[in-house]
């Protein structure tokens, strides 16, 4: 989800980053109810970044980083091959699919929702202690409205 012509995040319109942050938890819930088995999410909350070339005091991202655990490590595989398949059925395109360029070479999904202006990374990280989906929610360039500051809460 790059911008053609900045070489950077595309515009994700005007908006308070209180509103962005409440729009970014709306899309991961949206991405976890795809995963269609049992498991706990972690409780992490979405942060607000700068926009790379812009002035941090009226533009800004969201990033919201969070993890999937199923109940059982066995699941791993279907809650990834289910994202796979619900993703595109609910305004994302994949743009990236399979084994990442790590020591595990953990498989990696990455997908655009041009709509929302949001992109997804998901790593399945079979490998490790505790088996998880890590996921990385990223939005689009936002510009406050005039007159206001980017809150950094």
């Amino acid at each position: 989800m790059t911008d053609k012509e900045s070489g950077g995040a595309p515009s994700a319109g005007t908006s308070t980053s209180r509103d962005a942050v409440d729009r970014m938890k709306r899309l991961s819930s949206e991405v976890y109810e795809l995963i269609h088995v049992k498991g706990k999410a972690s409780e992490n909350h979405p942060g607000v970044t700068e926009c790379a070339g812009k002035n941090a005091k009226t533009y800004f991202s969201i990033l919201h980083p969070w993890s999937f655990t199923p109940a059982s490590a066995d699941d791993l595989d279907e809650a990834m091959a289910g994202l796979k398949r619900e993703l595109p059925n609910h305004g994302w395109e994949i743009v990236e699919y399979g084994p990442n360029t790590s020591k595990n070479k953990s498989l990696t999904l990455v997908a655009d929702n041009n709509q929302e202006k949001a992109s997804i990374r998901i790593i399945k990280m079979s490998e490790s202690d505790h088996p998880m989906l890590s996921l990385n929610l990223v939005s689009g360039c936002y510009k406050v409205p005039d007159g206001e500051e980017v809150d950094n809460f």
